[in-house]
């Protein structure tokens, strides 16, 4: 049996502020930008709940005047 590394990851995010995991070793697509990482799927996970905790968009917000 092999040891098989843990697959990375990094907790990117765009400029409404809306954050998602990508692949480390891929390149980030246009608009987003790398945070976090790269490190476990679950850490990144964690990563985003700590810290998204305004699921409405950028624009969105500032619109409401939050």
């Amino acid at each position: 049996m092999t040891d098989v590394a843990p697959e990375l990851h990094l907790v990117v995010v765009n400029d409404e502020e809306q954050y998602s995991i990508w692949p480390d070793g891929r390149a980030v697509p246009a608009g987003w930008r790398a945070l976090h990482g790269p490190a476990g799927k679950d850490e990144c996970l964690a990563y985003i709940e700590t810290h998204w905790t305004d699921m409405r968009p950028l624009s969105l917000r500032r619109a409401m005047g939050a």
